[in-house]
């Protein structure tokens, strides 16, 4: 914290702050008055804002210091000795890519040939400014995808996310401030969500191909994302506890391991989704993959949605809507049934309830149960199927969920 301070011989104020770990003492010519002092006061404030946010000129606050032209200096000198970011990015991406998904991998390889490098591949890390990355990223906003659309703010914030990483891991190693200091990622409008109604997926389910029945009652009634489903293995479906074990997803040609910890989880199934698969074994239980093409091999998501999903959203009269809702569509259900959030945002792979509130927080309208129960009696009521308890040849009541 700097302050204003007076020279006890001239009586003349002078500031007294830090900057770039160096002290930095600048003379003034107003005289030490409460009013003077109040002035210096909000200049200090400035600076300080300033040196925090990264965009502190020190000549312009003060032209004719000595200081500032020594910090210039030192500044000059500390980017000669730091790489292009072109030779850096080699270096960290070949130090990072161990801890990535391969799918990861290749994203940001992409995104560092197609936009970072160009624009920064032949300046030295050291001498990228705050200014460059601001100008970077308003660029970014007119650029339009092949779609013909502006980037989206989400877009935009992932280009920019190695770029941050990289300059602040080139600041520690070369002893530099970082010219990301201070520069918040865009802030992204929330999307509402769009799920679907019962009795839209009622329709859905009673006028989608056999074939596809089941795989899309699985999605709308387990919260599944695209991958986990299509990765979904018969190993990993008990039917005896009536769990599905979700370990792994298919993306884009790849098995790879699940999001992150809180999707690596169980999944409780509902009668529905307990029959459903019991009908899907019959199809495909001599393979490996739960839902699978006629070769036996993972279905392909993009010629799923545009061969079966969007044609019969069509048919149906209703709103074109990206798979994934159908993940929302669960948690909707599930807390328009009752069901407990903890027990909901375990079903999903939510480490706790905070997102499923932010969410769906318009969805949640009377929170009781906490075991599934309640989901149970939702599908009974608009679905017709019968309790475990007065089925044969299914879980007994001590097997279920």
């Amino acid at each position: 914290m700097g302050s204003i301070r007076a020279r006890p011989k001239t009586g003349k104020l002078f500031f007294d702050f830090r900057y770039q770990g160096e002290r930095c003492r600048e003379q003034t010519a107003l005289d030490d008055t409460p009013t003077n002092r109040r002035k210096a006061r909000q200049v200090l404030e400035r600076i300080e804002a300033e040196i925090t946010l990264g965009t502190f000129d020190y000549a312009r606050y003060f032209p004719n210091s000595a200081q500032a032209a020594q910090l210039a200096q030192k500044a000059q000198e500390a980017a000669g000795h730091t790489p292009r970011l072109q030779d850096f990015a080699d270096i960290w991406f070949e130090e990072m890519k161990v801890q990535w998904r391969k799918t990861h991998q290749e994203t940001v390889y992409l995104t560092l040939k197609k936009y970072i490098l160009p624009e920064f591949g032949d300046k030295e890390v050291g001498v990228i400014t705050k200014a460059h990355l601001l100008e970077f990223r308003s660029t970014l906003a007119k650029v339009t995808s092949r779609k013909g659309k502006p980037l989206s703010t989400t877009r935009i914030n992932h280009i920019m996310l190695p770029l941050r990483m990289m300059l602040n891991e080139a600041a520690n190693r070369y002893d530099f401030i970082s010219p990301y200091h201070g520069i918040k990622s865009l802030k992204v409008p929330r999307s509402d969500v769009a799920p679907f109604t019962v009795d839209e997926v009622k329709r859905i389910l009673q006028t989608v191909r056999a074939d596809f029945r089941a795989y899309y009652t699985v999605r709308f009634f387990t919260g599944l994302r695209t991958g986990e489903i299509d990765g979904l293995q018969w190993q990993y479906v008990d039917f005896d506890r009536r769990q599905i074990l979700v370990r792994q997803a298919w993306v884009k040609g790849e098995l790879v391991s699940t999001k992150n910890d809180g999707s690596f989880r169980t999944v409780e199934m509902s009668q529905l989704v307990h029959d459903a698969l019991q009908e899907q074994h019959r199809v495909t239980g001599g393979a490996t993959w739960v839902f699978c093409s006629r070769d036996g091999t993972p279905l392909s998501h993009n010629n799923v949605t545009q061969r079966i999903w969007y044609p019969l959203l069509r048919h149906l009269g209703l709103a074109k809507r990206r798979p994934y809702q159908t993940r929302h569509t669960a948690a909707t259900l599930w807390l328009a049934a009752g069901e407990s959030p903890e027990w909901i945002a375990r079903q999903m792979g939510h480490a706790t309830t905070e997102m499923l509130f932010r969410v769906y927080s318009r969805f949640v309208p009377n929170l009781t149960r906490q075991d599934g129960s309640a989901f149970e009696r939702l599908l009974r009521a608009h679905f017709g199927i019968n309790s475990p308890e007065t089925r044969t040849n299914t879980a007994s009541p001590e097997e279920g969920p």
